[in-house]
């Protein structure tokens, strides 16, 4: 069993992938949805970040931000599970969950320049993640205006970038 399932195979070759009825299921019931929430939160937590707005998705650092992201900065095996995270966040309906997350570690990575080692994996894959093509294309604005060189930006085209509202 995996804290966070998904409809396709992860590292763990004996985790069999979830069914669109299981899923179902689950975003059907509440102690399942509530034991998701406590288990992201958890996550969170080992991550340096706090869940301050359950209805929104909305997150801040934690007081122990610091140690967590020089973690984070250390061992890239923790962007695989972010992006577990947050394709596990779409599945389950909390698709607001990955745009503040998501936009939290563009935050850090790309403006506050905190974790340079999860930059790219912000970029190739967080961003994806993201279910609401509407919110992906704020994303990707959001990131292309604080990535500097703005001009070595790959991640969208800039002209459209440019005009984009």
């Amino acid at each position: 069993f995996r804290l966070f399932p998904l409809r396709e195979r992860g590292m763990n070759w004996s985790a069999r992938p979830l069914t669109c009825q299981e899923i179902q299921a689950f975003r059907n019931s509440k102690e399942v949805m509530d034991r998701f929430i406590r288990a992201y939160k958890l996550m969170l937590r080992f991550y340096g970040i706090q869940l301050i707005n359950e209805e929104t998705g909305e997150l801040k650092r934690a007081e122990n931000w610091a140690e967590r992201f020089e973690n984070l900065n250390r061992f890239s095996h923790n962007n695989l599970r972010i992006t577990r995270i947050l394709k596990c966040l779409g599945e389950m309906g909390y698709e607001d969950y990955q745009v503040h997350l998501v936009k939290f570690f563009l935050t850090e990575t790309l403006v506050k320049e905190t974790l340079p080692n999860v930059k790219r994996s912000a970029l190739d894959y967080f961003l994806f993640t993201v279910r609401s093509k509407k919110k992906r294309r704020e994303l990707v604005h959001y990131a292309w205006q604080h990535f500097k060189p703005q001009s070595s930006f790959v991640w969208g085209p800039h002209d459209k970038l440019q005009k984009y509202r």
